[in-house]
Protein backbone atom coordinates (compact mmCIF):
# COMPACT_ATOMS: atom_id res chain seq x y z
CA UNK A 1 0.00 0.00 0.00
CA UNK A 2 1.21 3.47 -0.38
CA UNK A 3 0.42 6.98 -0.07
CA UNK A 4 -1.27 7.50 -3.18
CA UNK A 5 -4.02 5.03 -2.63
CA UNK A 6 -4.96 7.17 -0.12
CA UNK A 7 -4.14 10.57 -1.52
CA UNK A 8 -7.05 13.19 -1.86
CA UNK A 9 -5.54 15.46 -5.46
CA UNK A 10 -5.09 18.95 -4.67
CA UNK A 11 -7.35 20.13 -7.20
CA UNK A 12 -10.19 18.47 -4.31
CA UNK A 13 -8.61 20.12 -1.41
CA UNK A 14 -9.41 23.44 0.16
CA UNK A 15 -6.03 25.38 0.28
CA UNK A 16 -4.88 28.93 0.39
CA UNK A 17 -1.78 30.74 -0.85
CA UNK A 18 0.53 31.98 2.05
CA UNK A 19 -0.23 35.57 0.64
CA UNK A 20 -3.86 35.26 1.04
CA UNK A 21 -5.28 37.16 4.37
CA UNK A 22 -6.84 36.46 7.52
CA UNK A 23 -10.50 37.44 6.41
CA UNK A 24 -9.89 35.10 3.50
CA UNK A 25 -8.96 32.02 5.73
CA UNK A 26 -11.72 33.14 8.28
CA UNK A 27 -14.20 33.14 5.33
CA UNK A 28 -12.96 30.08 3.60
CA UNK A 29 -12.82 27.85 7.15
CA UNK A 30 -16.58 28.91 7.61
CA UNK A 31 -18.10 28.08 4.50
CA UNK A 32 -16.31 24.83 4.49
CA UNK A 33 -16.14 24.28 8.28
CA UNK A 34 -12.52 23.13 8.45
CA UNK A 35 -10.70 23.77 11.73
CA UNK A 36 -7.50 23.49 9.57
CA UNK A 37 -6.67 24.71 5.88
CA UNK A 38 -2.64 23.88 3.93
CA UNK A 39 -0.76 27.05 2.65
CA UNK A 40 1.09 26.77 -0.21
CA UNK A 41 3.29 29.47 -1.66
CA UNK A 42 3.31 30.99 -5.27
CA UNK A 43 5.63 27.72 -6.62
CA UNK A 44 3.17 25.82 -5.34
CA UNK A 45 5.33 24.29 -2.63
CA UNK A 46 3.64 23.57 1.49
CA UNK A 47 4.50 26.55 3.60
CA UNK A 48 2.45 25.03 6.42
CA UNK A 49 -1.53 24.85 7.99
CA UNK A 50 -2.99 28.26 9.49
CA UNK A 51 -5.49 26.94 12.03
CA UNK A 52 -8.81 28.78 14.10
CA UNK A 53 -6.68 29.12 16.84
CA UNK A 54 -3.73 30.48 15.05
CA UNK A 55 -6.34 32.99 14.01
CA UNK A 56 -8.01 33.58 17.15
CA UNK A 57 -4.39 33.85 18.78
CA UNK A 58 -3.95 36.84 16.00
CA UNK A 59 -6.89 38.69 16.78
CA UNK A 60 -6.61 37.79 20.67
CA UNK A 61 -3.27 39.42 20.92
CA UNK A 62 -2.99 42.68 17.88
CA UNK A 63 -4.90 45.46 19.67
CA UNK A 64 -7.37 47.48 17.65
CA UNK A 65 -7.77 44.16 15.20
CA UNK A 66 -11.51 43.20 14.81
CA UNK A 67 -12.95 41.42 11.64
CA UNK A 68 -13.79 44.53 9.56
CA UNK A 69 -10.22 44.99 9.10
CA UNK A 70 -8.62 41.46 8.80
CA UNK A 71 -8.12 42.14 5.28
CA UNK A 72 -4.95 43.66 5.93
CA UNK A 73 -3.29 40.86 8.35
CA UNK A 74 -1.84 38.85 5.74
CA UNK A 75 -1.25 35.16 6.52
CA UNK A 76 2.45 35.48 6.51
CA UNK A 77 2.22 38.15 9.82
CA UNK A 78 0.43 35.01 11.99
CA UNK A 79 1.83 32.53 13.69
CA UNK A 80 1.36 28.84 13.04
CA UNK A 81 0.97 27.72 16.44
CA UNK A 82 0.73 23.59 15.23
CA UNK A 83 3.27 22.12 12.38
CA UNK A 84 1.77 19.94 10.43
CA UNK A 85 4.74 17.91 8.68
CA UNK A 86 4.02 16.99 5.03
CA UNK A 87 4.97 13.48 3.17
CA UNK A 88 6.52 12.65 0.18
CA UNK A 89 4.42 10.89 -1.83
CA UNK A 90 6.98 8.14 -2.10
CA UNK A 91 7.12 7.88 1.57
CA UNK A 92 6.14 4.42 3.37
CA UNK A 93 2.98 3.71 5.03
CA UNK A 94 4.68 3.89 8.34
CA UNK A 95 5.56 7.33 8.15
CA UNK A 96 1.94 8.28 6.85
CA UNK A 97 0.70 6.79 9.99
CA UNK A 98 2.27 7.96 12.39
CA UNK A 99 1.99 11.79 11.17
CA UNK A 100 -2.15 10.42 11.51
CA UNK A 101 -1.10 10.28 15.23
CA UNK A 102 -0.48 14.08 15.56
CA UNK A 103 -2.25 15.46 12.76
CA UNK A 104 -5.82 15.64 11.11
CA UNK A 105 -4.68 15.80 7.87
CA UNK A 106 -1.16 15.25 6.37
CA UNK A 107 -0.24 17.33 3.24
CA UNK A 108 1.76 15.64 0.68
CA UNK A 109 4.35 16.71 -1.45
CA UNK A 110 6.07 15.24 -4.71
CA UNK A 111 10.17 15.58 -5.54
CA UNK A 112 10.45 19.01 -5.71
CA UNK A 113 8.62 19.88 -2.28
CA UNK A 114 5.16 20.76 -4.52
CA UNK A 115 2.01 20.40 -2.94
CA UNK A 116 -0.13 17.46 -4.55
CA UNK A 117 -3.13 16.71 -2.15
CA UNK A 118 -3.70 15.69 1.07
CA UNK A 119 -4.09 12.29 3.44
CA UNK A 120 -6.97 12.78 6.23
CA UNK A 121 -6.88 10.52 9.23
CA UNK A 122 -9.65 9.55 8.09
CA UNK A 123 -9.63 7.71 5.19
CA UNK A 124 -6.51 5.86 6.82
CA UNK A 125 -8.71 4.64 10.12
CA UNK A 126 -11.32 3.26 8.01
CA UNK A 127 -8.64 1.46 5.70
CA UNK A 128 -7.30 0.04 9.05
CA UNK A 129 -11.22 -0.99 10.60
CA UNK A 130 -11.81 -2.42 6.90
CA UNK A 131 -9.15 -4.69 7.17
CA UNK A 132 -9.24 -5.63 10.61
CA UNK A 133 -13.02 -6.98 9.59
CA UNK A 134 -14.14 -4.37 12.44
CA UNK A 135 -16.12 -1.71 10.31
CA UNK A 136 -19.31 -4.11 9.73
CA UNK A 137 -19.61 -4.25 13.57
CA UNK A 138 -19.31 -0.20 14.27
CA UNK A 139 -22.72 1.15 15.64
CA UNK A 140 -21.65 4.95 13.92
CA UNK A 141 -21.11 3.19 10.13
CA UNK A 142 -22.09 5.44 7.75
Amino acid sequence: MNVAFFLIPKQDVIYLKINSTMRQAIEKMEFHRYSAIPLIDDQGCYRGTITEGDLLWKLKNTPGLNFQNTQSIRLTEIEQHIQNYPVSINSRMEDLISRAVEQNFIPVVDDQKIFIGIVRRREILEYCTKALGMLESLPFKD
